[in-house]
C-alpha cells in the first residue's frame, strides 16, 4: 500500500534527511587508502548517534536476510553493489566504495547513498560514477506529481543503456517513510508512462546500481552483500525524494 505523507511527515523526514547527508559528508571525508571498513562504520555510527537519530539499517531484518544487519552503514567495496557488510577490509589506491546511510528521526526513516573513489582512480571508474549519479538526477526530475512511476525508471535506465552499463534485476529504489522501505518499488529501468501516478505528498528512494559489466549477480556467505558474478565494479548513488506540487525535492541534503 502506498502511503502519502503530510507536510508535516516531510519536513520530519527532512531532519531525518540532514542527519543523513551530515553522515555521508563526514564518512566521505574519511575514505582514504588505509582506513578500514569498520572505522568508517564506527564514524557513522557516532555521527548519527551525535545527531540525536538513530541508525536505519543496524538490526534491520528484512524476510531474505539470514541474520539482522549488524552495522550503521552499508559499505560496498568495488565489485559489491549493495549491502556490503564493514569489516576490518583496508581500502586500497583506485578501490571505489559505495557508502549508503539510513537515519531515523522521531518514526521517519530517511536514506541515501553515494559512490567515492579511494584516491586516484582510473578513467573507467570515472566514466562509471559520473554516469550513476547523472542517471540519479534523471530520475529525481521524472518525480513530478501528475507524472508516472514508470517516468522515473525510463529516465534512469536510459542514461544506463546510452552509458553501456549493466542494471540489476530485482533491485532498485523503493517508498520510504514509518518503514524504511514501503511501497512502492522504484525499478532502475521501465516504459514512460506506465505504472501508478506519482501524487504530492509521495516519498521515494531513488537509487540507480550501476555495473560495467555483466549485471548478472551473486549474494555473499554472510547473506546480505550482493556482488557481480563476473567481477565487474559497481556503483550506487540515492536520494530520499518527497513528490510535491511545486516539485521533487531531495530530503538527504543539507
Amino acid at each position: 500500500m502506498v502511503i502519502l505523507k503530510s507536510r508535516d511527515e516531510i519536513a520530519t523526514m527532512r531532519r531525518a534527511g540532514r542527519v543523513v547527508a551530515h553522515t555521508l559528508e563526514r564518512v566521505v571525508a574519511a575514505v582514504r587508502p588505509g582506513a578500514t571498513l569498520r572505522e568508517l562504520d564506527e564514524l557513522g555510527a557516532r555521527t548519527i548517534a551525535a545527531e540525536g537519530a538513530t541508525a536505519s539499517f543496524l538490526g534491520y531484518h528484512p524476510r531474505f536476510a539470514p541474520t539482522p544487519f549488524p552495522a550503521s552503514l552499508c559499505l560496498s567495496l568495488n565489485e559489491v553493489i549493495v549491502h556490503g557488510i564493514p569489516d576490518r577490509t583496508r581500502l586500497r589506491a583506485g578501490d571505489i566504495l559505495s557508502i549508503d546511510c539510513g537515519a531515523v528521526v522521531d518514526g521517519y526513516h530517511a536514506d541515501a547513498a553515494v559512490t567515492v573513489g579511494v584516491g586516484e582512480i582510473d578513467p573507467a571508474a570515472r566514466r562509471l560514477l559520473e554516469a550513476t549519479e547523472r542517471a540519479l538526477w534523471a530520475g529525481i526530475e521524472q518525480a513530478r506529481a501528475g507524472n508516472r512511476l514508470g517516468d522515473i525508471s525510463h529516465a534512469v535506465g536510459q542514461v544506463a543503456q546510452a552509458a553501456g552499463y549493466g542494471i540489476l534485476a530485482d533491485h532498485g529504489g523503493h517508498g520510504v517513510g514509518q518503514l524504511l522501505h514501503e511501497d512502492p518499488s522504484v525499478d532502475n529501468d521501465g516504459r514512460p508512462g506506465r505504472g501508478p501516478r506519482l501524487r504530492d505528498g509521495l516519498v521515494l528512494a531513488i537509487e540507480p546500481m550501476f555495473v560495467d559489466g555483466d549485471p548478472a549477480y551473486v549474494h555473499r556467505p554472510d547473506g546480505w552483500a550482493v556482488a557481480t558474478r563476473d567481477g565487474s565494479r559497481a556503483a550506487h548513488f540515492e536520494h530520499t525524494v518527497a513528490v510535491l506540487e511545486e516539485g521533487p525535492e531531495p530530503l538527504t541534503v543539507r
